[in-house]
């Protein structure tokens, strides 16, 4: 089973981070990953994206040309990286900076991760961590267990309770969509 994951927003959001820790936590559970990144001239600003391709067998080609799964974290890529999104992508925004995407007929859920992440860790700089939770209690690419050990191994010292409470908020926040939308 393959899965394509492209994580997209403004430079500084962490989602390259998230990238890699999702790359980790596949790692962990045994399967194949790849990941890859791009990003703007800019240190914090420009657009960014991280690209994961998860897969039981092996990767021949390293790159995404159609995302499964989308996390959008800022207008500006929403604008920029939708655009190869269709019917059979699951397209996910921080409903706080995301109003308009232009993919057609993709399935589409607006969270509001920025917030969960300021509400439940006190600052929005968890968001990164409340998104990967999201996107694996909705997708279930890798095991809560494998994603909680590789947010751990990566994120700095000091931080891995508040890291544990974002993840734990991620995962509480596609619960709560799921049940709304049943």
């Amino acid at each position: 089973m393959r899965q394509n994951f492209r994580f997209s927003g403004t430079g500084g959001q962490g989602l390259i981070t998230a990238g890699i820790i999702l790359a980790e936590a596949a790692l962990l559970d045994g399967r194949l990953a790849v990941q890859s990144q791009s990003y703007g001239p800019e240190a914090r600003g420009g657009s960014s994206k991280a690209e994961v391709i998860l897969s039981d067998a092996p990767i021949h080609y390293g790159r995404v040309t159609h995302p499964d799964t989308l996390l959008v974290m800022s207008q500006e890529a929403a604008d920029k990286f939708s655009g190869d999104c269709d019917a059979s992508s699951l397209i996910i925004t921080d409903s706080l900076f995301v109003s308009d995407v232009r993919a057609k007929g993709a399935r589409r859920i607006d969270l509001p991760i920025t917030h969960t992440a300021r509400e439940a860790c006190g600052k929005p700089l968890f968001a990164n961590i409340v998104a990967l939770g999201a996107v694996v209690a909705l997708t279930r690419c890798v095991t809560t267990e494998a994603l909680e050990r590789a947010v751990l191994q990566r994120v700095p010292k000091g931080t891995e309770e508040a890291n544990r409470k974002a993840l734990a908020a991620g995962y509480a926040l596609a619960e709560k969509y799921e049940k709304r939308a049943a």
